[in-house]
């Protein structure tokens, strides 16, 4: 089976609903992105933490092979800015236009020929995109090494199957974890959690304050 290599696409493919033939969670599948681009970037050695800050660390080309886009397009970016703390890198993430995450890896995954995409109208009036992997089994196949992960000998867990899991927990993505399993396996979960680095709780704070942001501008509308 060809799983996508990095953690981005992972993600995406988590994210995807069969059923509706399109990914969940739109509102915080963009940060859930940026954050699987961080820790991508991190693992690969090509970004590290200095006074709490993320910064573009001079490596390889060989490194950046194989980066999907939206990675790719961040290690730019930070390349390009000065140093910021990882909570301000996740909420930097695009939620509207090309430039948003879900934009970026969606199209590396047509590219590599792993989905195909078509446009849709629901209702004959809303546009929608529907998604259909090349291979169904893909999604399963990474539901079952985030299961592995949490339930088999943690000296056996892949460090990218870690990372992975700690990301989805993280970013509550209940395609792959309700929220009872992620209260199931909160300690397993956090010894998981190194394997990407200070990124799952910069992850948290985003989420938390795009929330907040939102109750903010309901209250001041209502």
């Amino acid at each position: 089976m060809d799983l996508p290599a990095t953690l981005p696409e992972k993600l995406y493919l988590l994210a995807y609903d069969p059923r509706r033939r399109r990914t969940t969670q739109h509102s915080s599948l963009n940060l859930l992105l940026q954050a699987a681009a961080l820790t991508e970037l991190l693992r690969r050695g090509l970004l590290a933490e200095e006074g709490r800050k993320a910064v573009a660390r001079v490596r390889g080309k060989d490194l950046e092979v194989g980066l999907d886009p939206c990675s790719a397009r961040l290690l730019g970016q930070i390349r390009a800015a000065r140093p910021a703390s990882w909570n301000a890198w996740v909420g930097r993430a695009r939620s509207t236009g090309r430039d948003q995450p879900i934009r970026r890896v969606r199209d590396g995954l047509v590219d590599s020929g792993r989905i195909t995409v078509r446009p849709h109208r629901v209702a004959g009036l809303f546009p929608v995109t529907l998604v259909t992997p090349a291979d169904p089994g893909g999604r399963e196949a990474l539901a079952a090494s985030v299961a592995g992960a949490l339930k088999g000998p943690l000296s056996r867990v892949d460090p990218a199957d870690a990372a992975l899991t700690a990301l989805v927990a993280a970013g509550k993505l209940r395609s792959v974890l309700s929220a009872g399993e992620r209260r199931e396996h909160q300690g397993r979960i956090a010894k998981l959690a190194p394997a990407a680095g200070p990124v799952p709780r910069a992850l948290g704070t985003a989420l938390a304050w795009r929330l907040a942001g939102h109750a903010a501008e309901s209250a001041a509308l209502g």
